[in-house]
C-alpha cells in the first residue's frame, strides 16, 4: 500500500497523458492525491497496487547466515550476480544473488520470481577480505594471513599500498570470487589492475608493516 511521500509512475493528465512520469503521493487512499514532479500538477487519482509475492531470502555474511521474508513485485526477473537491498527486521543491507532455488535441490542461473522458492545471497555492502602477506625478502616460509573489514566498494589495486591500523602492505595480486561479475582474469597481477572488495576471494601482498616480522 502506498504511503505519504512515496513516488509512483503515473500518466500525468496535464503534461504527459500518454507516458508515465514520477509522481509524489501527497495523501494516500482510494482516490489518492498526487503531484507530478515534472509539472507540479496536483490531482486525485486511483493508484494501482503492484502485485507482489512472498520470497524467502538467505543472507550469508562472514561465514554466518540468516533467513528473512520479503514481498517483491510479481513481475520481477532475477539472475545470479544481481544485487539488491534486503530490508529485514534486523538489518538493511546490499546483497548479491549467489543461488536461485526453484525446487528441492534444483538451482538455476535465472528465473521469474514467481517460480523461486529460495533466493541465496551474500552481503556485499561490508565484507571481510582475507589477505596473504609475505615478507619483503620473499621468503615464502614466512607468509602470514589476516582479515581486513572494508566497504564492499573499496578498491584493491595491484601496486598500491594499503594501510589498516598497524598493518601496511603493497597489493601484488587479487584472486576474484566465482560469483563476481566478469573480470579480465580470475587473478589480477598487473600494476593498475583493481577489484572491488566484494569481488575479492583473496588478496596477495608484500608486507610493509614495521613490526610484522618481529620474533615475538
Amino acid at each position: 500500500m502506498t504511503e505519504t511521500g512515496d513516488r509512483v509512475g503515473l500518466a500525468c493528465p496535464s503534461c504527459s497523458p500518454g507516458e508515465e512520469t514520477v509522481h509524489e503521493v501527497l495523501r494516500p487512499g482510494g482516490q489518492a492525491t498526487v503531484r507530478c514532479t515534472d509539472c507540479d500538477h496536483t490531482y486525485k487519482t486511483e493508484i494501482p497496487e503492484e502485485e507482489t509475492v512472498g520470497l524467502t531470502v538467505i543472507v550469508s555474511q562472514d561465514g554466518e547466515s540468516f533467513s528473512t521474508e520479503m514481498d517483491v513485485p510479481a513481475d520481477t526477473y532475477v539472475a545470479t550476480g544481481e544485487e539488491f537491498v534486503v530490508d529485514s527486521p534486523d538489518a538493511l543491507m546490499q546483497v548479491r544473488v549467489t543461488g536461485i532455488e526453484v525446487g528441492p535441490e534444483q538451482r538455476v542461473e535465472e528465473a521469474d520470481i514467481e517460480t523461486v522458492e529460495t533466493l541465496w545471497t551474500r552481503a556485499v555492502d561490508n565484507v571481510s577480505v582475507p589477505v596473504t602477506l609475505h615478507p619483503k625478502d620473499g621468503n615464502a616460509d614466512e607468509t602470514r594471513s589476516l582479515q581486513v573489514n572494508v566497504p564492499g566498494d573499496h578498491e584493491f589495486t595491484v601496486g598500491e599500498t594499503e594501510t589498516f591500523g598497524e598493518e601496511e602492505f603493497v597489493v601484488e595480486g587479487v584472486q576474484i570470487r566465482q560469483d563476481a561479475p566478469e573480470y579480465r582474469h580470475e587473478k589480477l597481477d598487473h600494476d593498475g589492475d583493481f577489484a572491488y572488495a566484494k569481488d575479492c576471494k583473496r588478496v596477495y601482498a608484500r608486507d610493509e608493516s614495521l613490526t610484522a616480522w618481529s620474533a615475538w
